[in-house]
């Protein structure tokens, strides 16, 4: 019976302390990349429309939102 028991607190300790901790590091390193706010808005340069940041062309530090605008200004 104190066998069934000290394995049972051995398992535990495991589960709730040392088994959590790899899935945390990888939490930890996924922010980590991702470092500009995906819900930014901007507006172009050429046209005036607002679009997402991460859906806009970056051209002499100005946004736009395609490259037909990217011609233009």
């Amino acid at each position: 019976m104190k066998l069934l028991l000290v394995i049972g607190v051995i398992a535990a300790v495991y589960f709730f302390f040392i088994k959590k901790k790899p899935s945390e590091v990888k939490d930890k390193n996924n922010t980590k990349k991702d470092n500009t706010p995906s819900n930014e808005m901007v507006e172009c340069a050429s046209c005036g429309i607002y679009c997402d940041i991460n859906d806009t062309i970056l051209s002499n530090n100005k946004y736009y939102c395609s490259k037909e605008c990217v011609n233009k200004g």
